[in-house]
C-alpha cells in the first residue's frame, strides 16, 4: 500500500513582525510535538510581553494535520486565531504552533484589519523560519537472543532503521524508529528471526 508517510514541519523557531495604523503583531513559529509543549511556550511569549493586549495562537499536530486548535483571545471572533491557522493550512505545515502578540496602536482595524494583520504576522513568522521533510515512524522494541545479535543487526543495517536505544546482555533488546512505507518489510524480515518478541511502542 503506498501512501504518504511525510510530512511538513519547521526546525527551529522563528518570529515575524507586522505592523498596520500603529498596531504591531509579532508572530512567534515554534516547533512542537504535543500540546504539553504549548503551556510552557504560552508562558514565555506572555512572559517577554507582558504589556501586550493580545496573545492569540493556532496548533497544529500530527503528520496527518488531523488535530488543531486556536485561541482568539479577546479579539472579535475569528479574526485571530483562524486566520493564523489558516496561514499554517496553506503552507501545509504541521506540529507547529504561533503565537501572535498584539500592541495596540489606538486604532481599531476592523474585521478585515485584524484578519489580515494576523495572518501576515504568521506568514512572516513562517518565510523566516525553515521548512523541513520529516518521515512518519513507528517506534518498535525487538526482545532477543545474545545469539540472534548477528541477524537483527544485519537487517536494522540493511534497511537503514534509526536506532533509539539498545541494551545487550545475556537477553538483548533494542528500540527502533522504522518509517511507515517500510515497516512490513522490516518486520517481516525480523519475525524470521527466532525466539524474537517484537512490540510496537508508539508513533514519532
Amino acid at each position: 500500500m503506498l501512501f504518504d508517510d511525510t510530512y511538513q514541519t519547521i526546525e527551529k523557531p522563528a518570529e515575524g513582525v507586522f505592523s498596520d495604523r500603529g498596531s504591531k503583531f509579532i508572530g512567534y513559529i515554534f516547533p512542537i510535538k504535543s500540546e504539553n509543549d504549548v503551556k510552557a511556550l504560552l508562558a514565555q511569549v506572555k512572559h517577554e510581553h507582558p504589556k501586550a493586549r493580545h496573545h492569540c495562537w493556532a496548533l497544529r499536530l500530527t503528520p496527518d494535520r488531523s488535530i488543531f486548535r486556536l485561541n482568539d483571545d479577546g479579539e472579535p471572533s475569528g479574526t485571530a486565531g483562524r486566520p493564523i491557522l489558516n496561514a499554517l493550512l496553506s503552507h501545509n505545515i504541521t506540529n507547529v504552533f504561533v503565537v501572535v502578540v498584539r500592541y495596540f496602536g489606538g486604532t481599531l482595524l476592523g474585521v478585515p484589519g485584524l484578519i489580515n494583520a494576523y495572518k501576515t504576522a504568521t506568514e512572516e513568522a513562517i518565510k523566516l523560519a525553515s521548512i523541513i521533510q520529516k518521515t512518519v515512524n513507528d517506534v518498535y522494541r525487538i526482545d532477543f537472543d545474545y545469539l540472534q545479535m548477528n541477524d537483527v543487526m544485519r537487517i536494522v543495517k540493511d534497511e537503514n532503521t534509526e536506532v533509539i536505544e539498545q541494551a545487550f546482555d545475556n537477553q538483548c533488546s533494542i528500540t527502533l524508529s522504522i518509517r511507515q512505507q517500510a515497516v512490513n518489510k522490516v518486520l517481516g524480515r525480523l519475525n524470521g528471526v527466532n525466539d524474537l518478541k517484537v512490540k510496537f511502542l508508539h508513533q514519532n
